[in-house]
């Protein structure tokens, strides 16, 4: 049964690209995790807290990503291995300072919204607007959140040249 109204074909390139995101969303959220219990020194009260909330909220991303999937009637990835191969993000190392967590995570956030744009682009491509309001609303969040590390990046890099 087709009750999106949706070209079967078309919809297969657009999990491809959400299997891409799914994989990106996983290593993120391991990421943060890696970084929320590794925080050291001054700022450990502040970035231990902001990467709570920010892995709460991947974690919530990586199972509307995979609904969104099964919606589409595909099976989403669901092993690691797999998405170590899939995924855009690299792993990361738990001993680095809080400066340089938070620029890793700027720079992931750089890879995860290209390629939710190429989500869209791709969704686009099959009218697919469940997936295009689904995965701009993650665009924006992403996009407000990376301003905010970015402001307290800017402060924490300027006081340590100064």
């Amino acid at each position: 049964m087709n009750y999106l109204n949706l070209d079967k074909t078309k919809s297969k390139a657009t999990v491809k690209e959400l299997n891409i995101l799914l994989a990106d969303y996983h290593l993120y959220y391991q990421k943060l995790r890696n970084y929320h219990w590794n925080i050291v020194g001054h700022n450990f009260f502040d970035l231990h807290e902001q990467f709570e909330v920010m892995y709460d909220d991947a974690k919530l991303k990586v199972d509307e990503i995979a609904e969104r999937i099964l919606t589409l009637r595909f099976q989403p990835e669901s092993n690691l291995s797999n998405y170590l191969k899939l995924s855009n993000i690299k792993e990361s190392t738990s001993n680095k300072n809080d400066v340089d967590m938070v620029s890793d995570l700027l720079n992931d956030h750089g890879i995860i919204i290209s390629q939710m744009r190429k989500v869209i682009e791709v969704a686009d491509q099959n009218s697919d607007e469940g997936t295009i309001d689904l995965i701009g609303a993650y665009i924006r969040e992403l996009e407000k959140t990376s301003w905010m590390l970015d402001a307290w990046y800017m402060q924490t890099a300027d006081k340590r040249n100064a």
